[in-house]
């Protein structure tokens, strides 16, 4: 296992999914050892020959090295559902296209058995002068079958595609989601035995999702079929992977348990929009320009995390809240928790319910417990309020902290349900006679 020291230790253990285990006594379909990928990115470019040996003679070599992937190694075994999840520029992308064969590993090497049938970018060599069902002839020529295996495969890509009608009119007739349903049922209808896909689960309408979702739900039933997936969508790894890996900054951090490497990448992702909440911050202040929200009366407004933003709900999330005020009278924080995944506002705090007592640039401490909530990421934004001068009752907003000013989190607790927001061990309905 490559760079070991990187790796998420709680993310190697499984969780004792039947599924997920009994795939491990099963073939190895594809084995990754050792690879390494390095583009090199040109600096300056020789214009003659006699430039190239000044070049030389000073030691510019035109270019730099931009090591992708770092010794990355792991296995994966048939009937696996395999996905592969990394924040933007982390290195997956292009870990998929070299086991796809697209580009070859500058270090290490892969070794796959069966048929590979890469989908990287949907509709990748489609003709659009061309008949539809002329294009799929044309993908899977492509892919690597030929005739008789295309006309096995015919029927069940339209017929998936719901597109029977329009098989023999031109691509450039057809809208961009009967594109999306041709390409994509190409791609799953193809009889391959280790499917590679990037980042394309949520295609078409939602009747075709539902469709897509069943399909997928059959493959995880069928030991012979192998699925390689790259994407962004921590529902679908959760939903559909039996193991998963996170890669970031070219190497493995996680292997292994899906519900871990789904977590760690929440976690990722929520740590990396503090520290540019942190910078963007620090770069307004003083400067005159005035985030989203904000403006010269309340030129910092930001709400940040003082403990871990991956929480437990027994846990209560602690946070802070930054800002500068200088006018003379009365002033309120109001804090908004808003549902990320769900939608709406899940709570609020009122518009008077914290009266500040220092002005100037300061900061205020609050917990938040967790305990009612199930499993969701959630958003919190805080406005300064002056009280308004024709209702007792009521505020004025003088600046919110939006965007990266606002502070993001994410409950996970096995105990809880994805499904709802409050959860059933806080909130229980009775029946009675």
């Amino acid at each position: 296992m490559a760079h070991t020291e990187h790796i998420d230790s709680d993310a190697v253990h499984y969780n004792g999914a039947s599924h997920a285990a009994s795939h491990d006594d099963a073939p190895v379909v594809l084995t990754v050892s050792h690879v390494g990928k390095v583009f090199k990115l040109p600096t300056e470019q020789a214009t003659g020959l006699k430039q190239v040996v000044i070049n030389w003679t000073r030691g510019i070599k035109g270019f730099t090295e931009q090591r992708v992937l770092k010794d990355i190694s792991f296995e994966v075994h048939q009937g696996d559902f395999f996905g592969i999840v990394g924040r933007n520029g982390s290195g997956k992308s292009t870990l998929l296209k070299l086991i796809s064969g697209i580009y070859s590993p500058d270090e290490g090497g892969i070794t796959s058995c069966g048929k590979l049938v890469p989908f990287i970018e949907l509709g990748v060599g489609f003709n659009p002068e061309l008949t539809g069902r002329e294009n799929v002839y044309l993908n899977g020529a492509l892919l690597g079958f030929d005739r008789h295996q295309i006309e096995a495969m015919y029927d069940d890509i339209v017929e998936f595609a719901e597109l029977e009608d329009f098989m023999d009119q031109k691509l450039k007739n057809y809208s961009s989601g009967m594109q999306v349903r041709l390409a994509f049922s190409v791609a799953i209808k193809a009889q391959g035995d280790i499917l590679v896909l990037d980042e394309v689960l949520a295609v078409g309408d939602e009747a075709f999702q539902r469709k897509c979702d069943n399909y997928f739900s059959e493959v995880l039933k069928d030991p012979t079929k192998t699925v390689i997936l790259v994407t962004h969508d921590m529902g679908a790894i959760k939903k559909y992977c039996t193991k998963a890996l996170m890669i970031d900054q070219g190497h493995v951090v996680a292997l292994g348990d899906k519900e871990s490497v789904a977590e760690r990448y929440t976690l990722a992702n929520l740590e990396s929009q503090r520290k540019a909440s942190i910078r963007k911050s620090a770069e307004h202040e003083g400067t005159g320009d005035y985030p989203n929200g904000l403006n010269h009366r309340c030129p910092v407004l930001r709400t940040f995390a003082e403990s871990s933003v991956l929480c437990k709900s027994s846990d209560e999330f602690k946070f802070a809240v930054e800002y500068q005020f200088d006018e003379p009278g009365d002033f309120y924080l109001a804090i908004a928790l808003h549902d990320i995944r769900r939608g709406g506002v899940s709570y609020d705090s009122g518009q008077k319910v914290f009266k500040m007592k220092k002005r100037g640039h300061q900061t205020v401490h609050f917990s938040l417990p967790l305990n009612i909530f199930n499993n969701g990421e959630f958003r919190l934004i805080t406005s300064l309020r002056t009280p308004n001068p024709y209702d007792p009752l009521a505020t004025d907003a003088v600046g919110v902290a939006l965007d990266d000013n606002s502070c993001d989190f994410a409950i996970r607790d096995e105990r809880n349900s994805d499904y709802a927001l409050i959860s059933d061990r806080a909130l229980q309905l009775h029946m009675y006679d």
